[in-house]
């Protein structure tokens, strides 16, 4: 039901995650028009699909409905990654919303755990096939593949939590993005 990504799998994978933030907080405060987000979503989540590539795990359900991205312990954050052609590229994809997603990131990567973790960068279903347990089962297979390590996420929607409490994850901490930002909530397991 589960498995590793494969080529074939990349542009359903990012299909299914741009509609499964399409209303997102965090994709909110990014792209706060609506008509923008819809086209921003797919060049972001391609970004992030193929960032990924090389970091952890990408995992995706049999249907392309349920995508997960996983990066392993010492690759959490961006900034070694992001030279100046990245940043081009995130300024076309971006758009206005670039000052925005450098907040966002900043923020994200200043609430990381000091020890090391695998990080469920990006979880997500598309909303036609939410409810059937493909995220859960997304979830579960990334972690029984890290085997019981530490495991960290956050997320920007307050109706995630019981879903990742459910995954053994506990809040550590609330915060908000500066500059009137999106409040997320940071979760750890293990």
């Amino acid at each position: 039901m589960i498995r590793p990504v494969s080529a074939a799998d990349r542009n359903m994978a990012i299909a299914s995650l741009a509609a499964a933030f399409a209303d997102d907080p965090a994709m909110c405060f990014l792209f706060p028009d609506a008509r923008q987000r819809r086209r921003h979503l797919p060049r972001l989540f391609a970004m992030l699909y193929d960032s990924d590539a090389d970091r952890g795990l990408r995992l995706i359900s049999d249907d392309r409905q349920a995508v997960t991205l996983w990066r392993a312990p010492g690759s959490a954050d961006n900034d070694a990654r992001f030279g100046w052609r990245q940043r081009l590229v995130a300024l076309w994809r971006f758009g206005e919303g670039l000052e925005r997603a450098h907040r966002l990131g900043k923020a994200i990567e200043a609430h990381f755990p000091p020890q090391p973790f695998w990080y469920l960068h990006i979880a997500g279903c598309a909303p036609a096939a939410q409810g059937r347990g493909l995220g859960v089962a997304a979830v579960r297979a990334g972690l029984q593949r890290i085997e019981g390590a530490p495991a960290y996420l956050e997320t920007a929607n307050e109706a995630n939590l019981g879903f990742y409490r459910h995954l053994g994850f506990e809040v550590h901490s609330r915060w908000q993005v500066p500059g009137d930002g999106p409040v997320f909530w940071s979760m750890q397991r293990g």
